[in-house]
């Protein structure tokens, strides 16, 4: 996450650096992770379900069933700490509750662009998607809210997932019931390349999935990426990143946590503030360093700021929304004393997290209700996050009456004729023969 060089070009003079990354962004495509990635799947390919056993045994330890039962899944709750088990039924009635609301605004419709020609669209749910679960240092337990309940809200009829075994051969039962809860129709415990190829090639199913999604490390990002074309994905997945926007009136503390909060996802998650405000600037700098002698991931969050993080000092809160909207960060936060003004003029973010209140982390963990599914290394500059819409297909449909043949039908046939495209022609002829008859 860095500002283009035309960026920093157009706006010089009017910036200028705290603290600026030491390393450049990871590398979104790594060639040995990819040929590891391309092996396993023509071998999975190849070799169908045994390959995927002989994955999962060298790779996870797991030789046990794949498929998790359905007493296992329905009495994951159970095994768990009451605090955990609540807050786990929280975030999913929260996200539920969003993308219900969401699937209420997408609305099929008609309309006449022509007298006689009627053309419409109607949304349909994608029949089978596949979830990935991570589970690895840190069960994403919230991810089950994101992919497999908002599926479940815009009404695909089968969703699987699957999410890797732990080092005592089972599933994470907070992960199971969090997947329990939105509803998901099976779960395997496979992890990594072996589990997204066994989702889109239908390995342990009728069908294969016609849509894979869900966050992971590297070899799933890559799995994902070479498997698009074959499955929809719902987007590709680098290091998780956050923004903040603060002015002076912004608690220096607060700032701090929220960088540090990204950074604890990996040693390669960009943080980025742009202030107005100097003395803030260097209060936070400050701030970081006292928090991370103390927090217990600094091993993870450390490395991650020193290396990937940044402070910009602006001159003017338009400078600050232009090289906010040229790093297009996958989380925003806004702590300033004019919210809404800065809400009004950014466009490059995959979500935003407005006034001192709001935090990314009540998104992660879907205690907000909108999606954590969003676009990282600028790609915010051009896409948006999962939610209810990448589930459903808004297909189109044309009905022309007789009366409009005239009208549309000549000006295809001149069309086609100057393209040279004859049968196109011929398609519009014959109807204007008839029409006359």
């Amino acid at each position: 996450m860095r500002f283009s060089p035309q960026a920093l070009k157009a706006y010089d003079g009017t910036y200028k650096f705290l603290k600026e990354p030491s390393q450049t962004p990871a590398a979104q495509y790594d060639p040995q992770v990819a040929d590891t990635v391309s092996t396993m799947l023509r071998d999975i390919e190849d070799r169908g379900i045994e390959a995927v056993k002989e994955y999962a045994k060298k790779l996870d330890n797991y030789s046990g069933d794949f498929i998790v039962s359905k007493e296992d899944l329905e009495s994951s709750g159970d095994r768990l700490p009451e605090d955990l088990r609540k807050a786990i039924e929280l975030g999913s009635a929260r996200t539920k509750a969003f993308a219900a609301e969401s699937r209420k605004h997408l609305q099929g419709f008609e309309c006449e662009t022509a007298p006689g020609v009627v053309c419409g669209v109607r949304y349909v749910p994608i029949r089978q998607v596949g979830a990935y679960l991570p589970a690895g240092r840190f069960p994403l337990t919230a991810s089950a809210f994101m992919s497999i309940g908002v599926a479940k809200e815009a009404g695909v009829p089968l969703v699987t997932a699957a999410t890797p075994p732990g080092p005592d051969g089972r599933a994470n039962d907070a992960v199971l019931y969090a997947a329990y809860l939105s509803s998901v129709d099976r779960v395997y415990v496979l992890g990594g390349v072996q589990a997204l190829a066994t989702l889109s090639m239908g390995l342990l199913d009728e069908y294969p999935a016609d849509m894979i999604v869900g966050a992971g490390n590297a070899f799933v990002a890559e799995a994902k990426r070479q498997l698009f074309g074959r499955v929809a994905i719902d987007l590709p997945a680098g290091p998780s990143e956050v923004a903040v926007i603060a002015d002076e009136t912004a608690e220096p503390a607060i700032v701090a946590a929220d960088l540090l909060g990204q950074a604890e996802h990996g040693p390669q998650s960009p943080g980025a503030l742009i202030t107005t405000s100097e003395e803030l600037a260097k209060s936070v700098n400050a701030a970081i360093g006292e928090q991370l002698s103390t927090l217990s991931t600094k091993d993870i969050a450390g490395p991650a700021w020193r290396d990937f993080g940044s402070i910009t000092v602006v001159d003017s809160p338009e400078v600050a929304v232009a090289l906010m909207d040229d790093l297009a960060p996958e989380h925003l936060e806004i702590i300033t004393s004019d919210d809404a003004w800065y809400h009004d003029n950014l466009t490059n973010y995959g979500s935003i997290f407005l006034g001192p209140w709001s935090t990314v982390a009540y998104s992660d963990k879907g205690m907000a209700g909108t999606n954590h599914t969003l676009p990282t290394a600028g790609g915010a500059k051009h896409s948006a996050g999962l939610s209810v819409s990448r589930f459903l297909k808004p297909l189109t449909y044309q009905r022309v009456a007789r009366e409009a043949t005239p009208s549309t039908a000549e000006a295809v046939q001149v069309i086609s004729d100057a393209e040279g495209m004859e049968a196109h022609s011929r398609t519009a002829t014959y109807r204007l023969d008839r029409y006359k008859q």
